[in-house]
C-alpha cells in the first residue's frame, strides 16, 4: 500500500503503544521495516515487540522477507505486509454500468471488470448482481483467493449518519435505502458505501502516494459532483454531503427545473447530460457521453462550445470552493474530463477569478488514476476497516483466549 510522507509520525508512534495492531499499523504504512524500528518508533521493549511480531507472522499478517540493511551490526531481517489470499472487491455505480476491481491486501488492483446495470431495476436487483458478480470475479482473478468484503460508490449523495441514500437526481426508487445494510445482508460480508465523488477522491489522493493533503476532486459525468480530501482524510462534512456543488444555483442561468425543485443548478446546466439535452435541441444526433466527447475532439463548434460553456460555469462554481479552501490541487474526472474544451473552461474560470494567491501554486489537472479511481479508492477505505489495528488486536486476544 502507498505510504505518505509523515510530519510528526513519528512522535504520533512513540504514543501508539505496544499493541499487535499497532505495530503492524506501523509496518503497513511503510514507517518501518524490521523489529528494531519497530521498537524504536514504538517506544516499548525488544523483547515486547519481537513476542507482538511473532503473534502478527503466526496469524498471517506480516512474514519476513529478507534481510535488511545492517548498521554495524547483524543484519535486520526485513517485515513486510503478508499479502495472503483474502480480498476485497470495490465497485463504482453508475447509470448504466458499474466497474468492478479486485484489491488484494496490499491495495494492488489484480482484476477487473466493467458490467452492464440498470439503476431502474431497483436496489435489490442492482445489488443481488453486483455481488454474484463480484464473487465470479474473484474466483477468475485466481484461485484459493478469498472475498473479504464488498465496498460501493454510488451516485447520489449518501447520509454518512446512515448510509442511506438521500434524494437521488438519477436513481428512481433507491432514495432513503441503506444500501450497505444490503451488501451485507445478500453477501453475509463487511461492507461500506460511500458517495463517488468521495470515493474518486480518495482513489486519487491514494494514487498520487497521500502526498497532497489538501485536494478538491471532481466528478463531471453525466451529472456533477465533488469530493474533499482535507488535511489528508476524506471530508464528508456533518451528514456527508460536503462538496455536493451539483445543486448550486447559478444566477444568470437560464432558469431550467432542477430535480431538487430549483431553477438553474449546476447539475442541468453544466452536467453531461445537460449538454446532450442541449444539442438534441439543436437537430445534432448524440446519443451517448463518448459520442459526445468523439465529435468535440473532431472539432464539431457546437458541442466544442456547449463543452467549454459548461466547464466555465463548473469552474466559477469551484472558484469559490479554491478561494475558500485553498487547496494544493485541483482535479478534474469523469468523462467530461477528456474533452480538452470542458478542462480549458474550467482553467478559464478558476484563473479569472481565484485570488493570486490560491492560484499561485494550484495544481489544476486531469485525473491521473483514470476510470478505476472510484474502484481503488472504496475498496482502500474498506482495507483501511478490515486490517484497522483496533481490529486486529480483538481478533488476536479472540484466538487466544
Amino acid at each position: 500500500m502507498p505510504g505518505r510522507r509523515g510530519g510528526g509520525k513519528a512522535a504520533a508512534a512513540q504514543n501508539a503503544g505496544a499493541s499487535a495492531g499497532s505495530l503492524f499499523h506501523l509496518i503497513r504504512t511503510g514507517q518501518a521495516s524490521s523489529r528494531a524500528e519497530l521498537a524504536r518508533l514504538s517506544g516499548v521493549s525488544a523483547s515486547t515487540v519481537a513476542m507482538r511480531v511473532e503473534e502478527l507472522i503466526a496469524a498471517g499478517y506480516l512474514e519476513e522477507t529478507g534481510k535488511g540493511e545492517s548498521t554495524g551490526g547483524r543484519k535486520p531481517r526485513s517485515l513486510s505486509l503478508k499479502v495472503g489470499n483474502q480480498v476485497v472487491v470495490g465497485i463504482d455505480l453508475g447509470e448504466h454500468h458499474a466497474s468492478l476491481g479486485v484489491m488484494d491486501r496490499r491495495a494492488r488492483l489484480i482484476a477487473q471488470s466493467l458490467e452492464t446495470v440498470s439503476l431502474i431495476d431497483g436496489p435489490e436487483a442492482v445489488v443481488r448482481q453486483l455481488v454474484e458478480r463480484s464473487r465470479a470475479l474473484v474466483a477468475e482473478a485466481g484461485e484459493g483467493l478469498e472475498l473479504a468484503g464488498i465496498a460501493m460508490g454510488l451516485p447520489g449523495p449518501v447520509d454518512s449518519r446512515t448510509g442511506k441514500l438521500v434524494a437521488p437526481s438519477r436513481m428512481p426508487g433507491w432514495n432513503g435505502v441503506a444500501v450497505r445494510e444490503l451488501l451485507e445482508s445478500y453477501s453475509g460480508l463487511p461492507a461500506r458505501v460511500d458517495n463517488d465523488a468521495n470515493i474518486m477522491a480518495l482513489g486519487e489522493y491514494v494514487y498520487r502516494g497521500q502526498n497532497i493533503d489538501n485536494l478538491v476532486f471532481v466528478k463531471a459525468g453525466t451529472g456533477i459532483g465533488c469530493g474533499v480530501i482535507a488535511s489528508g482524510a476524506l471530508h464528508r462534512g456533518f451528514r456527508g454531503i460536503a462538496g455536493d456543488i451539483s445543486h448550486v444555483s447559478l444566477s444568470d442561468a437560464e432558469p431550467i427545473p432542477c430535480s431538487c425543485g430549483r431553477l438553474g443548478c449546476l447539475d442541468v446546466i453544466a452536467s453531461g447530460s445537460a449538454i446532450l439535452d442541449s444539442l438534441r435541441e439543436e437537430g445534432v444526433e448524440v446519443e451517448s457521453m463518448n459520442e459526445l466527447i468523439a465529435i468535440a475532439s473532431d472539432a464539431h463548434p457546437l458541442a466544442t462550445r456547449y463543452l467549454r460553456d459548461a466547464g466555465r460555469r463548473t469552474g466559477e462554481v469551484l472558484a469559490t470552493i479554491v478561494n475558500f479552501f485553498n487547496p494544493e490541487a485541483l482535479v478534474l474526472g469523469g468523462k467530461l474530463s477528456q474533452s480538452e474544451a470542458f478542462v480549458a473552461g474550467v482553467r478559464q474560470a478558476i484563473y479569472t477569478q481565484c485570488l493570486p494567491m490560491a492560484t499561485d501554486f494550484l495544481d489544476v489537472s486531469v485525473s491521473e488514476i483514470g476510470w478505476t479511481g472510484g474502484v481503488q479508492g472504496i475498496g482502500w477505505a474498506l482495507l483501511e476497516e478490515i486490517i484497522d489495528p483496533a481490529r486486529i488486536d480483538a481478533e488476536l486476544r479472540t484466538s487466544g483466549s
